[in-house]
């Protein structure tokens, strides 16, 4: 799995995961708990990770709708 994005905003990660649902993606979720450890606060960020072979499709995606995908997801 490859990061695709990161992001501390729980409205894009939403966004996000509904588009790769969507056109059928499969991803995974890291850090998502993370948030209960630092207090709720929004500090640590989630990372939504696809497959390697599915990754230029879902940064395509991302960019079809003005996201950037994670710099290091290239």
């Amino acid at each position: 799995m490859i990061e695709l994005l990161r992001s501390n905003d729980v409205v894009l990660i939403s966004f996000v995961r509904s588009l790769l649902s969507e056109a059928r993606i499969p991803f995974s979720m890291l850090d998502q708990n993370m948030s209960i450890m630092e207090g709720s606060l929004g500090v640590l960020q989630q990372r939504v990770m696809v497959d390697e072979g599915r990754l230029r499709e879902a940064q395509n995606l991302l960019r079809d709708v003005d996201v950037e995908p994670s710099k290091g997801a290239s």
